[in-house]
């Protein structure tokens, strides 16, 4: 399975093969004085569990007061009843739940972070003193890492300015999709693909990548020296010159009574991940639009039964994709229909309670999983005092991605731009790397902004 390659890169760390972790979060593990002793139990058949798997060795490799272990759920069918495990990657810290379902790197150290934030007073501390080393300092930094923070980061970079870029993971939500049929020049590909060329044309370019990091704080005035700051979570500092807002979106969850409880134990978000847990059960996947009909579609041919359901009165999906749905013996679809709560038995999820939104009857299905599909949300909480954002929390961006504060751009998913897409992605990164690069061309010849770099 896939972790045979994380078994051959833990042989290969251990006999001194780099650990790709940023330089501040290496730092940042050392100082953990703390005995940790992690697992994760993973399912051979799901593609998000390497990542996890890798970094928690990288982790244990960096400092010997951290242990962790790898564990295949389906040979320890006993440990999986005993603690009611139903999603992977399952991420447990001294015999306590830590992580469960699609969790990244950066999310995995920022538990840490929330854990031990004495060390990240440390850090920012030490960051102050190093405020004014000009190996911090950059003319454009790019927050985010899928297509569109990608794309604005290698058109600035070709243009000569000193580029970091800052992202939690590479390839962002793309990462996590499995079939790309529609970039075009490209006929087929698949997340982790793109996800690795991305990587790679990056550093082609000499961006200088901190991968695995989030920023916490942006400057909201420029300096003296015409620089913004911009803090890390781990407290180290960069200045730049120029921001490009790239941060993407996630998962768009229910919030009804019981999601979060059951997260893992039968509620979860990746049905190519957790799918193979609901073999010949009973599923719902909640949203009517493409997302949530491609995954009935998917997990049709795995479980026993799937219901469809959908708020609006009806579905939105294409009309190739509903006449699937039609066609298939096992999938039935609710329309008009108010999911209002997850029902459990304490261990783990056993069904749901929806309304209907014509009649107002309550209805309760018996379910063993559901698989949730209702959208994204923009990652733009940390900005939102900073720019202007919209109702739905998407940065406002005029046609050259400008935002309304002086020096700070956004594109991509995480803005107002319509038609969230790989490919208006690209372009509109691209775009806000040629508008920042005209924005500083511009600055007065005195600026001090100029004098920095």
């Amino acid at each position: 399975g896939h972790e045979f390659s994380s078994l051959v890169l833990a042989i290969l760390q251990t006999g001194g093969a780099e650990i790709k972790l940023d330089e501040s979060i290496q730092n940042f593990v050392r100082r953990i004085g703390t005995r940790l002793r992690f697992e994760t139990v993973v399912s051979l058949s799901c593609h998000n569990c390497p990542d996890v798997v890798q970094t928690m060795n990288s982790v244990a490799f960096l400092n010997p007061d951290i242990t962790h272990e790898m564990i295949d759920g389906s040979h320890y069918q006993d440990l999986i009843r005993e603690r009611g495990i139903q999603g992977v990657p399952s991420v447990w810290l001294n015999g306590r739940p830590f992580a469960d379902g699609k969790i990244d790197a950066g999310q995995i150290v920022n538990k840490l972070l929330e854990m031990y934030p004495d060390l990240v007073s440390d850090a920012t501390a030490a960051g102050d003193a190093r405020d004014s080393d000009d190996d911090n300092l950059y003319d454009m930094a790019v927050i985010g890492g899928g297509p569109a923070g990608v794309s604005a980061a290698i058109y600035a970079a070709r243009k000569g300015l000193r580029v970091t870029l800052v992202a939690d993971r590479l390839g962002g939500q793309v990462k996590d999709t499995m079939a790309i049929e529609n970039l075009i020049a490209v006929h087929k590909t698949t997340g982790p693909e793109l996800s690795a060329d991305l990587a790679e044309n990056l550093r082609a370019y000499g961006v200088d990548v901190k991968e695995h990091l989030r920023v916490t704080q942006i400057g909201s005035e420029l300096a003296d020296d015409g620089c913004r700051t911009i803090v890390l979570n781990t407290g180290d500092r960069l200045r730049t010159r120029a921001v490009i807002l790239a941060t993407g979106a996630q998962w768009r969850q229910l919030n009804v009574p019981g999601e979060k409880e059951y997260l893992g134990k039968g509620v979860a978000y990746c049905p190519h991940c957790d799918g193979p847990f609901f073999k010949g059960k009973d599923v719902a996947v909640i949203g009517g639009g493409n997302s949530g009909v491609e995954a009935a579609l998917d997990l049709s041919g795995i479980v026993r039964s799937v219901k469809l359901i959908e708020f609006a009165p009806r579905f939105n999906a294409d009309s190739i994709l509903l006449d699937r749905v039609a066609k298939t013996a096992n999938i039935e679809s609710i329309a008009n229909a108010q999911t209002i709560a997850i029902n459990g038995d304490g261990q783990k999820m056993t069904g749901l309670r929806y309304v209907d939104r014509e009649s107002g009857a309550e209805h309760e299905l018996e379910l063993d999983g559901v698989f949730v599909q209702i959208g994204l949300i923009p990652n733009t909480e940390f900005v939102r005092n900073l720019v202007e954002v919209n109702r739905f929390g998407e940065i406002v961006v005029d046609d050259r991605c400008q935002t309304n504060r002086e020096g700070i751009f956004a594109c991509g998913d995480a803005t107002v731009t319509p038609y969230k897409q790989i490919v208006v992605a690209l372009g509109e990164g691209a775009k806000a790397a040629l508008s920042a690069f005209d924005y500083l061309m511009k600055l007065p010849t005195d600026s001090p902004a100029l004098r920095a770099s």
